[in-house]
């Protein structure tokens, strides 16, 4: 069965097309593009036109995608920043015209199973996993060895934290501290929620996960091959967390790894990483590019 998978989120609009036959699942095409679906609703509570007529293009995009590739079944997932918006069945309308399906504005909860599915298939490592999905608007964290056992999302994701703390360029000190200690208490709150710190492996999630992975191997250029199922040690993160937020935006746009879209809210991603890492105790990392996207997909199937 070919089929499709949308997941929009704060940051990000992903599609993956892909024929699913039992427990395999073969990619046809993944792509990604960066649309901010999610900027300002924290401040304003609202999605701005602006934001929906770039989500509005992408879907587009996709459209033509998916009607090119004989796909037979399309599920569309929204998250953090269409739950948090108040005009947020301005949004649904809005795909419903472009795409013919109505999304599914997920919980926290259904995200993080989703993600921990898509995460989970194919990878070798002790059990039980912490895996967290860290996002623009929201970071959900998920324990369990071969299915869900806990999950809890909070909201801190980089786009999130980058709007309410880091504004200057690069950020200050004092910044980096506000930003730090709020991560910080969420973390403590997730991880006495789930509970991960009795987790035996960490897997970590999205673009700032695998931005940061890249750059901790030193990829000339962004290898997903390379990227899927590496271990980066706790020491390579700090690492490159702290470069990260000692840089301009211009300073980060010039890494070869980095996607320009994702350049201005990197910093924050990477703080919340370094952050995880910490106060989960965990020594080191395991970078998933199979996420939410392979459990929308398994799903359909």
């Amino acid at each position: 069965m070919r089929v499709a998978a949308i997941d929009c989120g704060t940051n990000s609009i992903r599609l993956l097309i892909a024929d699913v036959e039992g427990e395999k699942l073969t990619d046809v095409t993944r792509q990604m593009q960066i649309v901010r679906l999610g900027e300002g609703v924290d401040r304003t509570g609202r999605i701005s036109d602006a934001a929906l007529a770039r989500t509005r293009a992408a879907l587009t995009a996709y459209g033509e995608e998916i009607a090119a590739l004989g796909v037979t079944r399309v599920r569309m997932c929204a998250t953090s920043a269409s739950r948090d918006a108040s005009n947020a069945d301005d949004f649904r309308a809005m795909v419903r015209g472009v795409i013919g399906v109505d999304p599914e504005v997920i919980s926290g909860r259904q995200e993080a199973h989703l993600s921990f599915v898509g995460a989970l298939n194919g990878l070798s490592a002790e059990l039980p996993c912490l895996v967290f999905d860290l996002g623009g608007g929201s970071t959900e964290f998920v324990t369990g060895s071969t299915d869900v056992e806990q999950a809890i999302s909070m909201d801190i994701g980089c786009v999130r934290m980058t709007e309410r703390h880091l504004h200057d360029d690069p950020p200050s000190a004092a910044q980096i501290a506000a930003a730090s200690a709020e991560i910080t208490e969420a973390v403590d709150v997730a991880l006495a929620a789930v509970p991960g710190r009795d987790s035996r492996t960490l897997v970590g999630l999205a673009g700032t996960v695998t931005t940061v992975t890249a750059l901790a191997l030193g990829l000339p250029a962004y290898d997903a091959s390379r990227i899927h199922h590496a271990r980066v040690s706790y020491g390579a993160v700090a690492r490159v967390s702290a470069d990260l937020l000692g840089m301009t935006v211009a300073e980060r746009l010039a890494l070869p790894v980095m996607h320009p879209g994702r350049a201005d809210v990197i910093g924050a991603g990477a703080l919340i990483l370094r952050i995880i890492m910490e106060r989960s105790g965990h020594s080191s990392l395991v970078a998933s590019e199979h996420d939410i996207l392979d459990g929308i997909a398994f799903g359909l199937a």
